[in-house]
């Protein structure tokens, strides 16, 4: 019942000032597990400037699934991924996730200016007010997705195949011992976090440069590729 889940869990139904309304922010959260923890993280966050992409894994169990879909048809800016994965931890299937959410906020009515990806088990620290004024103070027009030139240790990730094992409830990333040819465009390959807060224009360069396109054809048989994928990309000239 949506007037209960609105009414008992005090979801804001407003603007809480000008600023953030004339500020909207789009979330991509990959939820695969524990109700209740998306709830509250989904309540923290919630504001009805906002746009919400939800992607659940599609080896969740049915039950959830549905607990999920009922929530999010309570709410016009909040919506499941029009396409889902069977996500594997360190796999190609948890990026692939976040650009099925891209496309989809893209094609959206919502006038959105930067884009933050989250996962069930995250917590905001500060409010809808204070990360916009965050991003507005220091990054105005720029990504936030920070990383450095591909370490040694980790340099395995790119150099050998990896494949995506989904089998009666188990999933994981084992290497094929095959090693890979050089990244396209001769990029260098940058290495940081899989969570960043992206601009609308960096989203829209993503669906569709070349350069993004072949990067992200290369990243599919690589291990954790969305930890080189957003910064790689971020670190092009221009």
């Amino acid at each position: 019942n949506c007037s209960t889940v609105m009414k008992t869990l005090h979801f804001i139904t407003k603007p809480l000032s000008e600023e953030e309304g004339n500020f909207s922010l789009a979330y991509i959260i990959t939820i695969h597990k524990e109700l209740e923890m998306f709830v509250r993280l989904l309540r923290a966050i919630y504001m009805p400037q906002n746009i919400y992409c939800i992607h659940i894994d599609e080896k969740s169990p049915r039950d959830y699934k549905t607990a999920v879909q009922n929530i999010v048809n309570c709410f016009e800016n909040i919506f499941i991924s029009s396409k889902r994965e069977h996500v594997v931890y360190a796999g190609f299937s948890r990026l692939q996730a976040d650009i099925n959410c891209m496309r989809d906020l893209v094609n959206s009515k919502v006038q959105w200016n930067y884009v933050i990806n989250l996962c069930g088990q995250d917590y905001p620290l500060k409010t809808n007010k204070e990360i916009i004024e965050y991003i507005k103070s220091k990054w105005n027009g720029k990504n936030i997705t920070p990383g450095i030139v591909q370490p040694l240790h980790v340099k395995h990730r790119t150099e050998v195949s990896y494949r995506e094992y989904v089998h009666s409830g188990v999933s994981y990333v084992y290497p094929a011992k095959i090693r890979k040819a050089q990244p396209p465009h001769n990029l260098t390959i940058y290495f940081g976090s899989a969570y960043y807060i992206l601009t609308k224009d960096f989203v829209h360069f993503t669906l569709s440069d070349a350069r993004a396109k072949a990067l992200l054809e290369w990243s599919r048989d690589t291990y954790s590729p969305d930890e080189h994928y957003w910064v790689t990309l971020n670190r092009l000239p221009g």
